[in-house]
């Protein structure tokens, strides 16, 4: 508004009252007074000294030229951000109990439902068998061979040496028998192979006992060790199989939505809950450049809601690109501009504080 005073006589009026561009408004001190045409009118009367006295102190306590070092604008604005959580099993089933119901308070660990556990449980047994199996075979196998299996062996080398000592002394006598024309060529080439067949056999067996002896390869050994290894990472699976059939509160919170009911077929992820969680809340806001200096990570602020809430906070994250202000955003003066997103930890938050609840924060005072 444009003003101008005029002195009219003993009156002192305002005139004037046309819009002007908002560099020329009254808060910004740009108040046009005919004080030209006052100061002519001075020498009316005492009267017209007083009023304008009066006027001057008016305009003094408006425009406050000793306020220019108070307090900026601390009040900035946001919404509550409640994160929500969807929950589902990592397998799929038929959906056996649900325990909670829309609304329900959860704490961490909570059982919230389950699946039907039957199929799960079996493949735990065909692991525990499997696995059995393994241990046994690599305990065989570390243990080598038994005592009884030892002597066999051992017996099995006398006799090969026994029927060696008999066909050498046979194929001895037809070399002599062959000298003196008693024998013919052939029977005694009969009784030398004879002889290099017990030899042979006598070999085999000096060796399998002494493979008996000297027990499995290493190889072996790594290689049963190996298979029981894989046995037990395959019953790890199956017990975590068993323990996907029960569905557990990651963390305190609301149960928001119950999704499914029991007998219900679930695939693989599909939620049957979701839960808004407790044990942080968050306040996402909005600042202009020139407040940002003021709101870095650590700033305490004082948090209100219009039913009279009133809490504290910490500011945690500060956006490190800017953007338009979103139309959620609601300020006393509606405009579009580049802000920074703010996330403010409330640090004594409550069930006061729901989704998308609209808030207002005080920043420290700060001198200009």
């Amino acid at each position: 508004m444009r003003l101008s005073l005029q002195l009219r006589g003993n009156v002192l009026r305002w005139s004037g009252a046309t819009p002007v561009p908002a560099t020329e408004q009254l808060t910004q001190g740009s108040v046009n007074i005919a004080w030209e045409m006052a100061l002519m009118k001075l020498k009316k009367g005492p009267l017209a000294v007083g009023i304008l006295l009066v006027v001057a102190l008016a305009l003094l306590a408006w425009f406050k030229p000793w306020s220019l070092a108070s307090t900026t604008n601390n009040h900035l604005y946001g919404n509550v951000d409640v994160r929500e959580v969807s929950l589902g099993f990592r397998a799929a089933g038929r959906l056996a109990q649900m325990l909670h119901e829309e609304g329900d308070v959860v704490n961490a660990g909570d059982l919230l439902a389950t699946i039907d556990k039957g199929p799960a449980t079996e493949s735990l047994a065909i692991a525990d068998a499997e696995l059995a199996n393994a241990e046994a075979q690599l305990n065989s196998v570390r243990a080598g061979a038994r005592p009884q299996e030892i002597a066999q062996a051992r017996a099995a080398v006398r006799a090969a040496q026994a029927s060696f000592d008999d066909a050498e002394r046979g194929a001895a006598r037809q070399a002599q028998l062959l000298k003196t024309q008693s024998t013919s060529q052939t029977q005694a080439d009969s009784a030398q192979a004879l002889r290099d067949s017990a030899a042979a056999q006598l070999a085999s067996a000096e060796e399998a006992l002494a493979l008996l002896e000297e027990g499995a390869r290493i190889e072996d050994i790594k290689a049963a060790e190996a298979t029981v290894a894989v046995s037990q990472a395959r019953r790890q699976q199956a017990m975590t199989a068993v323990a996907d059939t029960r569905l557990k509160a990651p963390s305190a919170g609301v149960v928001l939505t119950r999704a499914r009911e029991p007998g219900s077929m679930l695939a693989t992820g599909q939620p049957v809950y979701v839960l808004a969680l407790t044990d942080k809340v968050f306040v996402r806001a909005y600042a202009d450049e020139r407040t940002l200096a003021r709101v870095v990570p650590g700033t305490r602020v004082k948090i209100s809601t219009d039913s009279g809430g009133n809490y504290t906070g910490q500011v945690g994250f500060v956006s490190p690109s800017a953007e338009f202000t979103p139309k959620t955003v609601q300020t006393p003066e509606l405009r579009t501009a580049l802000v920074y997103r703010l996330r403010i930890l409330v640090t004594d938050a409550d069930e006061g504080l729901r989704q998308g609840m609209p808030v207002t924060f005080v920043l420290p005072d700060v001198k200009r």
